[in-house]
């Protein structure tokens, strides 16, 4: 599939093919915006069935990084990184060495750090290459470490605020909450839920992952297939994305979609689909921003857990901002956020 002719390229700056024979490396640098600074974003690693979804993976989440770093009003342009392969196998050294020599080349354009199938220690072996990534262990209270139980609590918050705005309260006692995806996100995001005092229901293709945050959180366990379709006040995708398209929108019993995959819409258009059923959804770039946060002041050294933690509690009222907007203007609300990015973006630009 010719780059330019996808449907999820949208002007990328830049789109990088990395090619290391001796340690198998195949992986996708996608460089969507630098308008507002180094394009920033983790990189997945992932047994793509096809290179062509690999690039789609990576075009769509560089594209989605640009929009969640301006919308976090960070000093970030928008990147992603995608290697193609089994983290459980396929996972060495020497491809992680050459993945951070092939980033280093880029000379800072681009920002790396921990997504799905990567972890803290992989991104310390990637700088041993460059020193463009984050994500690395965690020094002394400051900002830094794995990203993801900063991006759980962003949703948590997230969700609260979109709770109070649809349901008309903002305490999650005995709300019914369908968690889709139990890795890093979705466990902290249930541990924060339940001490909320939610009632789980929850979803995982691993498992022992499943069986492990039911003992933990007081949740009820329910088939893969069946989890965005319960009979709940919210459905929180913390999984992989594309899931909301024509076809399970029509299915759909929440009231509200918040949670921290990446993008959970199939098309632009699955957003008013939602609107037109009176599902209030949360855009993910903009719920699930907290590890980025995490990323951008461990990356240019600024700030503490306590001022990564302010700047994530901004989170919500961006959110209830947002849906305000998107009710005054019948619009959906992911059309509402694309603008607000987009307007930062070319201000940036300018």
């Amino acid at each position: 599939m010719p780059v330019f002719e996808s449907t999820a390229f949208d002007d990328h700056e830049r789109v990088v093919f990395c090619h290391d024979r001796a340690s198998a490396l195949r992986a996708i640098i996608a460089i969507h915006s630098t308008a507002l600074g180094p394009a920033a974003g983790g990189c997945r690693m992932w047994a793509y069935a096809n290179d062509d979804l690999a690039i789609v993976d990576a075009l769509r989440l560089a594209k989605g990084m640009s929009y969640k770093n301006a919308m976090a009003e960070l000093p970030f342009g928008g990147g992603k990184a995608v290697i193609i392969g089994d983290p459980m196998r396929d996972k060495t050294q020497a491809l992680l060495e050459a993945f951070g020599t092939h980033i280093d080349k880029l000379g800072g354009d681009y920002v790396t750090a921990e997504d799905v199938g990567m972890s803290v220690a992989d991104m310390e072996t990637v700088s041993t290459r460059t020193r463009y990534v984050s994500g690395r262990s965690q020094h002394s209270g400051a900002a830094g470490g794995d990203p993801s139980p900063k991006t759980a609590y962003g949703v948590f918050l997230g969700i609260r605020a979109a709770v109070s705005f649809r349901l008309g309260s903002d305490d999650l006692s005995g709300v019914r909450i369908a968690v889709q995806g139990l890795g890093n996100v979705g466990r902290h995001l249930c541990r924060h839920l339940h001490e909320a005092g939610a009632k789980l229901l929850v979803a995982d293709i691993h498992a022992d992952r499943t069986a492990q945050v039911c003992e933990q959180f007081d949740a009820t366990a329910v088939d893969v297939n069946d989890i965005l379709f319960q009979d709940v006040d919210v459905v929180a995708p913390c999984a992989l994305g594309g899931i909301f398209d024509s076809k399970s929108i029509a299915r759909l019993r929440a009231s509200v979609i918040a949670g921290g995959a990446n993008n959970q819409l199939a098309t632009d258009e699955d957003g008013e689909r939602l609107r037109e059923r009176e599902i209030l959804y949360a855009p993910d770039y903009v719920i699930n921003a907290g590890g980025i946060i995490n990323v951008a002041y461990e990356y240019f050294g600024k700030g503490d857990n306590e001022t990564v933690k302010s700047r994530i509690e901004q989170i919500g009222p961006r959110l209830t901002a947002i849906f305000a907007k998107a009710r005054e203007q019948h619009r959906s609300t992911n059309a509402v956020a694309n603008e607000l990015a987009k307007e930062k973006i070319s201000a940036g630009a300018d």
